[in-house]
């Protein structure tokens, strides 16, 4: 295979994440490159806020994210995911420029088919904008501490995680948005935050028990895609965080089944990186079976991608699994761009904003 299509794959494996609506030169460069993925996400602070910034809210409207997504395509001259965190009860990237979700508690009084329909307008109307990659829904069953899920999970009852999840996940896939049930095997007690320290989840067989059915139901409900999560599990792998470990990634494949996308948590993590290079993390989540890799656009994509097609020419990553990784990312952008094409979305004016229905034809 050509030096070219190693490079491409190795753009197509990444996904650069930017804080505003604006595609510098390092991601528009990675775009053309053949990166074919965006994520909008949010800063440090509104993440620890769990809430957007008066001046977001204030300031962003749908027509920049269409030009954004419109921008991202163009790039790569290929269809784009454009990803970001809209989560139920926790992070909603798009507030109000969609209809809004209700609380948590609110959710849990809510019959399956209501939710399922609240989930389908707010995502339809998130489609319509260019949005069809949603890092959500949060499954993980939490029972113990957990400052990092603190405001963002659905709670500790199994059952009630998977219902409203399953309803999220159908809503929103049948307006065009895949879904990614995140933070697979489910972390139900975290006494850290991953993303500034190492994280480990405490043995309990009962819990994890737990947390894999709610992924099998998720699962058995047609989720798109599922992020594995940043933490250790030393009953699985005392090594590798979940991102990054080939046991509890062949867990997901082999035992559950699943055979969607694999989208790793963000490599900048201090519990996944674990005092290694990003490059060599990166690496080490391909080897391990992620297809999508989350990493700020600032930790420099070219030299990620260049250690990527180092690794493939040293023997430190096999090239079918960087292939197979690229065009699994490839086919679910193609794919999303196949359900606008085959449909047609309308918009109608809601209170804060725009309802985005869409007819078949």
């Amino acid at each position: 295979m050509s030096h070219d299509e190693l490079q491409r794959a190795a753009r197509s494996v990444l996904m650069p994440a930017i804080a505003g609506l604006v595609l510098d030169e390092p991601v528009r460069r990675h775009l053309h490159a053949g990166g074919v993925s965006v994520l909008l996400g949010e800063t440090r602070d509104e993440y620890l806020a769990r809430n957007m910034s008066f001046e977001r809210r204030r300031e962003e409207t749908d027509a920049q994210f269409s030009a954004i997504a419109r921008e991202a395509a163009l790039c790569a001259a290929a269809p784009v995911l454009i990803a970001v965190d809209q989560e139920l009860g926790g992070i909603q990237r798009l507030h109000g420029l969609v209809p809004g979700m209700p609380s948590s508690t609110e959710l849990t009084h809510m019959s399956t088919a209501d939710i399922e329909s609240r989930c389908y307008e707010m995502a339809s109307s998130a489609r319509v904008m260019g949005v069809n990659l949603f890092l959500a829904p949060i499954v993980d069953v939490v029972t113990g501490v957990n400052p990092w899920l603190h405001q963002r999970n659905l709670g500790p009852d199994a059952a009630e995680v998977a219902r409203i999840a399953c309803a999220f996940i159908r809503g929103a896939q049948r307006a065009g948005v895949v879904a990614t049930a995140k933070h697979f095997p489910g972390h139900y007690q975290v006494e850290h935050d991953p993303a500034v320290a190492r994280a480990a989840v405490p043995d309990n067989a009962a819990a994890l028990s737990d947390g894999l059915e709610v992924f099998r139901q998720v699962i058995a409900a047609g989720v798109g895609a599922i992020m594995p999560g940043p933490a250790v599990f030393p009953a699985l792998d005392p090594q590798q965080s979940a991102s990054t470990s080939a046991a509890v990634i062949g867990l997901l494949r082999d035992a559950l089944g699943f055979e969607g996308l694999i989208v790793s948590d963000d490599l900048d993590a201090v519990s996944i990186l674990r005092g290694n290079s990003l490059a060599d993390t990166a690496i080490a989540a391909l080897n391990a079976g992620a297809h999508l890799l989350l990493v700020s656009a600032e930790a420099g994509l070219d030299d990620i991608s260049r250690a990527i097609v180092d690794a493939v020419n040293n023997g430190g990553l096999d090239a079918q699994t960087l292939l197979a990784a690229a065009h699994t990312v490839r086919a679910h952008a193609q794919t999303s761009r196949a359900q606008v094409e085959s449909g047609l979305y309308v918009s109608y004016p809601f209170s804060g904003g725009h309802l985005t229905r869409r007819v078949m034809i």
